[in-house]
């Protein structure tokens, strides 16, 4: 690249796709991104927002693969990664792990090539009634992320009692705010510093060392 360009890149605000993984409208995790997507618009980026109904996938089959090609809903969510810089996830927390329904669109989505997450920088929040406040279901959709290659940030969100927390439209106690707001515009520095002054691509391999081979086909090609 050269520098005409990245100084044309270093004008353009960082596009953040920001993502309420719940089916249900008007959903604490929900809140959370609008509240999110309000400080990236404040800080100069430009926030994309999703939710779960928009990138809905059947359960993943190979043969339903093969047979009719990619989910609709997988190819809709491959597209809004392609279109932004990073990517935002507010996740509710099913019997302490993720929701069934987001590990199965991530695993549709990971069948793309190039393989999507990879050098993705992401950044994980959940909002609960429960005082652990959705961490143990960030943990576990840490580890599918950052096996595919994503940049996990390392400060997750969780927001307890969160059905108490919001009011007005917003976090009502300063401190968790302010850590909320903190969270945000250093997960923007770090993705504007992959996006402004990016280093080599390196491919993604599920396992180094590992061969191109038509039974796991698991290697960028």
């Amino acid at each position: 690249m050269d520098q005409k360009q990245l100084q044309s890149e270093k004008n353009e605000p960082l596009k953040i796709l920001v993502f309420a993984a719940s089916f249900r409208e008007d959903s604490l995790n929900e809140h959370l991104i609008k509240f999110a997507s309000n400080i990236i618009t404040e800080y100069g980026g430009k926030p994309d927002l999703a939710f779960m109904r928009d990138f809905e996938c059947q359960s993943f089959n190979d043969d339903v693969e093969k047979e009719r090609g990619m989910d609709p809903g997988a190819e809709k969510f491959q597209q809004r990664l392609a279109n932004n810089d990073a990517l935002a996830i507010a996740a509710p927390e099913y019997n302490g792990s993720m929701p069934g329904y987001l590990k199965n669109t991530i695993d549709w989505v990971s069948r793309f090539r190039p393989q999507p997450f990879n050098e993705r920088q992401v950044l994980l929040m959940s909002a609960s009634p429960s005082m652990g406040g959705g961490s143990h279901g960030l943990w576990s959709l840490r580890i599918p992320l950052e096996h595919l290659g994503a940049r996990v940030y390392p400060d997750m969100f969780s927001l307890a009692v969160a059905h108490k927390a919001i009011k007005n439209g917003k976090i009502e106690d300063p401190i968790l705010a302010k850590r909320f707001k903190s969270t945000i515009t250093g997960f923007m520095d770090l993705a504007e510093a992959q996006k402004n002054y990016p280093c080599a691509k390196t491919a993604w391999v599920e396992f180094l060392g590992e061969k191109p081979d038509s039974a796991t086909d698991r290697v960028e090609k």
